[in-house]
């Protein structure tokens, strides 16, 4: 398969790319920078923020060609609909999810898309709706799922070594970055909710299982720039298992685990941004004592790219994702609903 990437964006060329370049089975064939059409109408009208904006993509783009190989494609239109791809990643601010992956998938494109898949459980639903009818894979890159550490922590779990479980609690939060981020930018998708929110969502999920609902959440506002800055919340399951979680993006780093059981309590940190050949380390306390011990190192980004070329001729892995996708969705908004109480 050929894969082209839509922006020169920090996470494609930090992250996706070394992780690609172990994949044998996907082709890079190029990236895409915007158009002076294309960037007017989403951003700013001042034209001469434009115009240095899209000299700096267009440099960012010609650094990630001579690191990798590929082309540079004048418009993100122009890779869309190109003959040369038929997979597209997404790595843009989560505002211009659905427009690009959804004229992707018109192509017959199948997208890797960062998370959030959009910024709505409604445009998620017509993103799955056309994937399906298409038969086209779309995979939202959630990966810290597939890191190794999740599965030998889930072991531990399922052992009993922790005892019943009475309470996970999940927590993600960073220092404010540059204004200009996107995430302090309501018309790009901004907010902690759908950012740092949506990991903790994400890991709460697939702790509870099928019957996770939100049942309690508080958002913060920044007032200046009008998106939520940080959160907690709680979210339950139908067995009465509790996960609470918090959030947020003007914080103390914190990126933590903490498994709460009748016999014993495990706590890890690093457990949504594992970097590659970081070894986690948990601990387990109990009677009072501390045992600590080091998981496998992982390649989430790899892993899930390989997810991603499993489930194109794999129809059951698909529908899969469709699935937990929606189901993502469907807890982001419940989360809204709930603070706007």
């Amino acid at each position: 398969m050929r894969l082209g990437i839509i922006c020169p964006s920090e996470i494609a060329l930090r992250r996706f790319m070394p992780a690609l370049t172990k994949v044998k089975e996907i082709e890079f064939v190029g990236v895409a920078v915007c158009n002076y059409e294309e960037r007017f109408g989403l951003t700013s009208r001042n034209k001469d923020k434009i115009t240095e904006v899209l000299k700096n993509e267009y440099e960012k783009a010609k650094f990630f060609i001579d690191s990798y190989g590929g082309k540079i494609f004048d418009g993100y239109e122009n890779i869309v609909t190109s003959d040369e791809i038929d997979v597209l990643y997404v790595p843009l601010p989560p505002a211009l999810h659905y427009i690009w992956s959804a004229k992707a998938l018109d192509f017959g494109k199948h997208v890797i898309v960062e998370k959030p898949a959009t910024i709505c459980v409604d445009d998620t639903k017509k993103l799955i709706d056309i994937a399906n009818n298409k038969e086209l894979v779309l995979h939202e890159n959630y990966m810290f799922l597939f890191h190794k550490q999740i599965e030998e922590i889930n072991e531990i779990i399922k052992s009993g070594e922790l005892g019943d479980i009475r309470l996970y609690r999940i927590t993600f939060g960073f220092p404010r970055r540059a204004l200009e981020d996107f995430r302090y930018n309501k018309e790009l998708g901004g907010g902690a909710l759908i950012d740092a929110g949506g990991y903790v969502l994400k890991y709460a999920a697939a702790l509870l299982g099928d019957t996770a609902k939100v049942v309690y959440a508080q958002l913060n506002y920044d007032n200046k720039l009008d998106v939520d800055i940080y959160g907690s919340g709680a979210v339950i399951n139908s067995m009465g298992v509790v996960a609470q979680i918090a959030f947020g993006m003007d914080n103390e780093y914190k990126c933590e685990l903490e498994v709460w059981g009748s016999k014993g309590e495990l706590t890890t940190n690093r457990i949504l941004t594992a970097p590659v050949g970081y070894t986690p380390t948990i601990i387990i306390r109990k009677d009072n004592k501390d045992y600590i011990k080091q998981l496998s190192k992982d390649d989430t980004f790899e892993k899930s790219i390989r997810h991603f070329e499993k489930s194109v001729n794999d129809n059951s892995i698909r529908t899969n994702n469709y699935q937990n996708i929606l189901k993502q969705a469907k807890l982001v908004e419940e989360f809204k609903q709930l603070a706007k109480k």
